[in-house]
């Protein structure tokens, strides 16, 4: 890449955690301190942007392999790039599942391949997700899995669980947890409260996530194993990590952009867009995941994206699939929690680039790889469908007049 020079740029760089205006130079997605005797291609006036470092995203399903009518490794990873998201980690629940070392390294070189960016794998916890036995954990190591997962899959019983914790534990691999527990989750498909009654819609209560949040930190402790919890939705679950963390366990946590924006009302209508699993809960569970998020108790915010076909959300409420498009609009709802004074703009860096790459094991890679996302905070535009870039155009923002987005990935 040549050289490219930014004048008076805000430049958040979590890594040395500083903020300030400056002009800086970029070359093959590092910062220079100077570009004395060097070329420059391209003059960028910065005034009243950001620049910070490339995003790693935490949790998002690209559909690639197995549901290619949803998107593909190339749509969604150009549509990442497009949002400033360099890394993108991938849930095992793809078809086939990902519970196969020798897998791993082609699904990561198409991804490159395709889409240009760098895919991080979560392996299966458990033989084809199905709960009844560990996955070869080793193997998926040896593959170059990241951590190990068993999403939303149900375990046979308690003791698989927990001796795929021991296994995981003993291979020094972390544990992605996406709490809910099963009994109680039972078939529902909306936060359990008063806008799910009214429509007549079967709710999941957040005790389901909360109850299974709390037996897993109980095995999280007895076991030492390293453990994230993603994709929080329930006020009561930053109360239980925030105890976590002040007990010394090894935990982290994420929640998705989406659930600090937008609560179950937004279902009204059977609005079959606003269909996300976790369900969007209550405004006080919101205010409380947004508390999290500020206090540093919730780590990190991922875009959580899931892109489906139109068809996809045409059925009833109930029958439509579980997703919202988010990579398109991240930015724009991460520059909000800036302008609604809920984080300062470095934080919101971290939260979005540097503490997701720790989560996931690779902050070295990111640092080494580098990469710089140029944003304007304030730049407006009106969500729609022609202003995505992913394949997927499902999302209850469409409409939305929103402010900020990214002008370029440089890397």
């Amino acid at each position: 890449m040549s050289m490219i020079e930014i004048k008076n740029v805000r430049v958040l760089d979590p890594i040395h955690q500083t903020d300030e205006v400056r002009t800086v130079w970029v070359e093959n997605g590092k910062l220079l301190a100077d570009a004395a005797g060097q070329d420059i291609s391209q003059r960028i006036d910065g005034q009243g942007k950001w620049l910070m470092p490339a995003l790693v995203d935490l949790c998002a399903r690209l559909r690639e392999p197995g549901q290619q009518q949803h998107g593909t490794l190339k749509t969604e990873g150009q549509a990442a790039r497009a949002a400033g998201f360099l890394h993108v980690i991938l849930p095992p629940d793809t078809k086939p599942v990902q519970d196969n070392g020798a897998l791993l390294r082609g699904l990561r070189e198409k991804a490159f391949n395709d889409g240009g960016i760098y895919l991080h794998i979560i392996g299966a916890q458990t033989k084809g997700l199905e709960g009844n036995q560990p996955a070869n954990m080793a193997s998926l190591k040896q593959g170059g899995c990241i951590a190990v997962s068993n999403v939303r899959a149900a375990f046979a019983d308690d003791d698989v669980l927990l001796r795929t914790l021991e296994y995981a534990a003993s291979l020094g691999l972390k544990v992605f947890f996406y709490p809910e527990e099963h009994s109680l989750a039972k078939d529902g498909y909306v936060h359990d409260g008063f806008t799910a009654s009214r429509q007549g819609l079967t709710g999941i209560p957040a005790i389901a996530e909360t109850v299974a949040l709390a037996k897993q930190l109980l095995m999280v402790e007895a076991t030492g194993v390293q453990a994230h919890f993603s994709l929080l939705s329930c006020g009561a679950s930053v109360e239980l990590i925030k105890a976590a963390k002040a007990k010394g366990l090894p935990v982290t946590a994420d929640v998705a952009m989406h659930q600090l924006h937008l609560t179950d009302e937004t279902i009204d209508g059977f609005n079959a867009l606003a269909h996300v699993r976790p369900p969007l809960r209550s405004e006080a569970d919101r205010e409380l995941l947004r508390q999290g998020v500020a206090s540093g108790v919730i780590d990190a915010i991922c875009s959580h994206h899931e892109p489906l076909s139109a068809s996809a959300k045409l059925a009833p409420f109930a029958e439509t699939e579980p997703g919202i498009s988010n990579i398109d609009t991240f930015m724009a709802l991460a520059a909000a929690l800036v302008h609604q004074d809920l984080l300062t703009p470095l934080q919101l860096a971290s939260r979005i680039s540097q503490n997701p790459a720790k989560i996931a094991g690779i902050e070295s890679q990111w640092q080494e790889i580098g990469g710089w996302v140029l944003v304007d905070p304030k730049l407006e535009w009106v969500v729609s469908n022609d202003q995505f870039q992913s394949q997927g155009k499902n999302t209850p923002f469409l409409g939305a007049k929103v402010k900020g987005k990214v002008e370029q990935l440089l890397a």
